[in-house]
């Protein structure tokens, strides 16, 4: 018998989920009739199940990537979900803290490499972690190409032949990508160059829904997590995607989540906050805010961290003349200023419920971040929710479905990638 995950407490306050309660069959109905099916891009649905099976090889696959090198840092080349979801998970799990262990590069412009490499001081200091499905994404090939070539002239200064450079060079880089050579650019020269391992982005897990794929497992790993904490948390998001299609919409918490914010929208408050509570969730605001533009393809949803947001956002928020619903994750905080912490959350909690619609999403926490079980719960969460939304609007208002979720696509980020390629610009040159 399916139970409500006791590290995540929600609750909800306007909204009157009796009225969709005659549809919560039909709701969930269409996400599993899509879910962990080929095309569909819903594999992120097992995905945490999937994983749990190779804990011990990825485990090992980085002890080999540090001993090949001896270096302490890895450097993740990614953008979108390759970056985010990764910073997320460092961030909750309460890891790389001080920007120590694990650094990004996801830029294109000359000053943002400067500071990157006065960070590292030494390329030679750091192995490479190069994330792109396809392997040929502008910015990551561009940002590659450039440390690839600087740790080549690097070796060759300290006396190795060009070969023996390029072949010291390979050491310090593992690719995550497609897993199909024939598909993936970024595969074919992990082959040539006799890069270590076999890191997965698979199929049908958008870069957003990605948190638990091999670019985030394998940072969270280097970072150090322990084994034990990875499988507890793998386990809590699979129990959240169980939960996530049951019919039974007192456990389902993600239904309500997409239920609160598509009963927003179709009731014509089209502007909505979403904020989290804490420097753990600096770059889950990051992440999020990918989920909300690219899947729900709205810019009107405002998500920020306080307190650092809410003074500057009170006066817009609490405005009569603005309609807004509002949502508010916290820690469970036991510590030093628990009771200041608690009278915080408690005035937010009665300023939003008296401004309008309002649910707060409670976390179980650890010494520096949350518990792994909240750790995998709220992520698997927030991913369910936002596709629920679009089942919900679409489902409530009559209008048909689509075979592929609109929430799970981003058709229209080609648009700026056609003027990139058909522009002066060479993805990967580097130049003079």
């Amino acid at each position: 018998m399916l139970t409500k995950n006791s590290s995540v407490k929600t609750t909800f306050s306007g909204v009157d989920f009796s009225k969709y309660s005659s549809r919560v069959s039909e709701f969930v109905k269409e996400f599993a009739a899509r879910a962990n099916k080929k095309g569909y891009f819903l594999n992120w649905v097992n995905l945490p199940s999937e994983q749990l099976k190779r804990v011990d090889e990825l485990y090992s696959m980085v002890e080999s990537f540090k001993a090949q090198t001896g270096v302490k840092k890895l450097s993740v080349l990614g953008i979108g979900g390759s970056k985010h979801t990764v910073e997320h998970m460092l961030g909750i799990n309460g890891l790389n803290v001080c920007h120590d262990v694990v650094d990004f590069y996801s830029d294109v412009d000359s000053i943002s490499l400067a500071r990157f490499l006065h960070r590292l001081g030494d390329v030679t200091s750091s192995n490479y972690m190069v994330a792109s499905k396809s392997g040929s994404t502008f910015e990551t090939k561009d940002g590659f190409l450039r440390i690839q070539q600087m740790l080549i002239d690097a070796y060759m200064a300290k006396g190795q032949s060009e070969e023996e450079a390029k072949k010291s060079t390979a050491k310090h880089f593992i690719a995550v990508t497609d897993a199909n050579n024939e598909k993936s650019e970024l595969r074919r020269t992990s082959i040539e160059q006799g890069w270590l391992g076999d890191l997965f982005i698979h199929d049908d897990v958008g870069g957003r829904f990605s948190a638990f794929d091999d670019h985030a497992l394998f940072t969270l790993i280097w970072a150090g997590l322990p084994k034990s904490d990875m499988i507890a948390l793998l386990n809590a998001a699979q129990e959240v995607s169980s939960l996530s299609l049951s019919e039974d919409l007192e456990i389902n918490d993600a239904l309500k989540e997409g239920i609160f914010w598509a009963d927003a929208k179709m009731n014509g408050i089209i502007a909505s906050v979403h904020q989290y509570m804490g420097s753990m969730f600096e770059n889950t605001v990051y992440w999020h805010a990918q989920m909300q533009n690219e899947s729900i393809k709205d810019t009107l949803k405002q998500v920020a961290k306080v307190p650092d947001a809410m003074h500057h956002s009170a006066e817009a928020h609490f405005n009569p003349a603005n309609k807004l619903v509002f949502a508010l994750t916290v820690p469970s905080d036991k510590g030093v200023c628990s009771e200041n912490a608690k009278s915080y959350i408690e005035a937010l909690t009665k300023s939003y419920t008296t401004t309008g619609a309002f649910f707060k999403e409670e976390v179980a926490t650890s010494s520096m971040g949350l518990t792994p079980e909240a750790a995998g719960a709220m992520t698997q969460l927030r991913a369910f929710a936002t596709v629920y939304q679009e089942i919900v609007e679409c489902v409530v208002s009559g209008k048909e479905l689509p075979d592929v979720l609109d929430s799970v696509l981003q058709p229209h980020v080609e648009f700026y990638k056609k003027n990139l390629k058909g522009g002066v610009v060479v993805p990967g040159r580097i130049s003079k």
